[in-house]
């Protein structure tokens, strides 16, 4: 008599072989080429707050007025294929009533337009692909993958520099839980502006170059943990005037305690660190998992039929 095993034990454990070599791999190779910031990316964040800025027009101080900042950012694919970073151009600007909606950016209290270049993989800045303006740090429109309870560097635009962000616990936004980051702004002078004298407090001086300062009443990042991607912020800017080697500020520009997403914002961030937390999940935790168990489960089995469970045939001869 010879003895041969049945197809469906063979069946049972090359599947669960299979299965057993599929899942390190999607935990050593998939999962990390997941974790790519996208190149074809276009979002538009809103924050809203009340606050006080020098009216141009009445040449006097308006003080608590809505605020608006919006801020646009949309991948330059083309761009980002031809050099393997992700490149974005980013188009923020701080808008009053008077102001809104913007049919021209030029008319809004203050715009801005920045291309970042950042690695895909690890969210460091590449100097690269006429990156303006050039800038440092970990953490800018989002946090690296995997984000760590540690202190970040935060790239800020407006002061030209990274600022320190702690960790300071959890925090849910719509429902969401994410990791906290805090920190402050110093005052710190970030340039000079040509102003008629009057308004720095040296009336008797026609034209001066004043120094422009800014500082941060507060700083408050909740981040996604796996995507690195922030679902709420709020900032509280102040930026003035002071006369040339001034010590204390001449001139309000813009001062505001607190500016946060609106919760529209906050809900579509929410929804697209949900989706892409659950996708990095599957791929480098649930099906690693569930197929490394299953594939425990049918090789054993198989095995088990293959040397118990034999069917007994006649020999040829």
């Amino acid at each position: 008599m010879r003895r041969t095993a049945s197809p469906l034990s063979l069946i049972l454990l090359g599947t669960g072989v299979f299965l057993l070599v599929l899942a390190p791999l999607l935990v050593s190779y998939v999962s990390p080429r997941a974790k790519k910031n996208p190149i074809d990316i276009s979002t538009t964040t809103v924050f809203t707050g009340t606050g006080s800025y020098f009216d141009t027009k009445s040449l006097e101080l308006a003080r608590d007025k809505p605020l608006t900042i919006t801020r646009q950012v949309r991948g330059d694919v083309a761009d980002s294929v031809r050099s393997g970073r992700a490149v974005w151009d980013v188009s923020t600007s701080i808008d009053t009533e008077e102001t809104l909606p913007a049919a021209d950016t030029t008319d809004s209290l203050q715009w801005t337009l920045e291309r970042w270049v950042t690695d895909r993989r690890t969210n460091e800045p590449v100097h690269c692909c006429k990156e303006q303006p050039v800038f440092d740090g970990e953490a800018y429109l989002k946090f690296p993958f995997d984000v760590e309870k540690r202190t970040y560097r935060w790239w800020d635009g407006t002061l030209g520099s990274t600022v320190s962000l702690r960790f300071s616990g959890t925090k849910k936004i719509q429902g969401y839980e994410g990791y906290r980051f805090t920190g402050t702004v110093a005052p710190a002078k970030t340039g000079t502006r040509m102003v008629p004298g009057r308004l720095v407090g040296l009336p008797e001086r026609g034209q001066v170059l004043a120094e422009e300062w800014y500082a941060n009443h507060g700083v408050e990042l909740v981040v996604d943990r796996r995507t690195g991607r922030i679902v709420n912020a709020m900032i509280g800017p102040r930026k003035t005037l002071r006369a040339p080697g001034g010590k204390k500020d001449a001139l309000v520009l813009l001062d505001s305690r607190r500016m946060e997403f609106t919760p529209a914002t906050q809900r579509a961030q929410v929804a697209q660190a949900s989706a892409d937390s659950d996708k990095l999940r599957l791929v480098g935790e649930t099906l690693p998992v569930g197929g490394g168990a299953a594939g425990i489960a049918l090789a054993g089995s198989g095995l088990f039929l293959v040397v118990r469970g034999r069917r007994d045939t006649p020999d040829q001869g």
